[in-house]
Parts: structure tokens; sequence; C-alpha cells
């Protein structure tokens, strides 16, 4: 009789510690679901605002004949902040491809918040109604990727914070969660100080 009470004592131990595993994984994968989704939403804003650089660039360049270098510094920026995107949507929890996008990102935004700059020394530019409406849909792009970069970044810290604690720090890397994800970080010294536009 002391044997089947301790294999039913052992059987009951080992469930438990099963529905605890089985609970921690989907936990895990809930909230890494979540982050993702959190990345597919900048990556929307972010390819908004790719599009609208090429017009706003072209926009410029009847006007700024002689800011040939800013424009092309814009284009190489954005074209590389794209190349980083596809990097970081292919494997939104890969830390050195949201890094990488992290850094592109900030020399886009220091591009353009240059070519902001140099756009307040041209008074017709400024009045055009192409180049004012692409501004505003610019500024509205930048606080939508704001707000989903915000998003993001609370679902990796949710993710990762969960993944810390104990007990799912004993079961996340046996079952594929080993790593940290990273947050999409901006670098404040690439991006500069933030242009004053009066339109």
């Amino acid at each position: 009789m002391p044997t089947i009470i301790a294999i039913v004592v052992v059987a009951v131990v080992a469930l438990a510690l099963l529905g605890m595993i089985v609970g921690i994984y989907n936990r895990l994968v809930t909230l890494k679901n979540r982050y993702k989704n959190g990345f597919a939403q900048i990556e929307v804003q972010l390819q908004r605002r790719y599009d609208l650089i090429p017009n706003l660039v072209e926009t410029a360049k009847g006007y700024m004949k002689h800011e040939r270098e800013t424009l092309e510094a814009v284009i190489q920026a954005r074209n590389q902040a794209a190349s980083g995107l596809k990097q970081a949507a292919a494997d939104p929890g890969n830390p050195q491809a949201i890094q990488s996008l992290g850094r592109a990102e900030s020399m886009l935004q220091g591009a353009l918040g240059r070519l902001l700059v140099t756009v307040e020394r041209y008074p017709d530019l400024k009045a055009n109604e192409h180049m004012s409406q692409l501004m505003e849909e610019l500024t509205s792009t930048e606080n939508r990727i704001a707000f989903a970069r915000q998003a993001f970044n609370d679902g990796v810290t949710a993710y990762n914070t969960y993944r810390q604690t104990f007990p799912p720090i004993l079961v996340a890397g046996i079952v594929g969660h080993g790593q940290d994800a990273s947050l999409l970080e901006f670098d404040l010294a690439e991006i500069g100080d933030a242009p004053e536009v009066a339109f």
C-alpha cells in the first residue's frame, strides 16, 4: 500500500510540475507574440515614413539646388533604415537586428533634422503647399512611430521581466526562450537637437 501512495504522490508532483512548465511556456509565447505584434505596428509606421521621404526630397530638390549633399544624405540614411527594418522584421526577437535598426533610425532622424533646418533657409519651399502637406504627414507619422515604439518596448519589457523571474528563468532556456528581447532605442547623440520648424 505505501508503494501505491508513493507512486500517486510522485505522479501528482510530476503532473503539477508539468502543468507549471506548460503554463510558463504558454505565458512566454503570449508575451513574445505581443512584442512581435508591437514590432509589426512599428514596421507599418516606419514604412510609411520611408515612403514619404522620397517625395519630401523630390519636392525640396527643385528649391534646394545647392543642398545636394543634404538631400543625398537623407536618401542614403532612409535606404539604410529600410534595410535595417527588413532584417529586424524577419526576427524582432534578434537583439542585434533591433539594435542595428535603432542605429539606422537614429542616423535617419539626424539626416531629416538637418534637412528640416536647411528647409528653413528657403522661404519659397516652406510656403509650398505640397511641402507643407508632406511635412504635416511626416510629423503625424513620427508621432505614430513614437507610440508604436513605446508599445513595442512595453511588450519587450513585460517579456524580459517575466522571463527573468523565478521560476520562469529555470524553464525559459529549456523551452526556447533563452535570451532577452532587445528594446528599440534611438541614439540621441546621432539625432541631435530637434529643429524648430514653423510653417
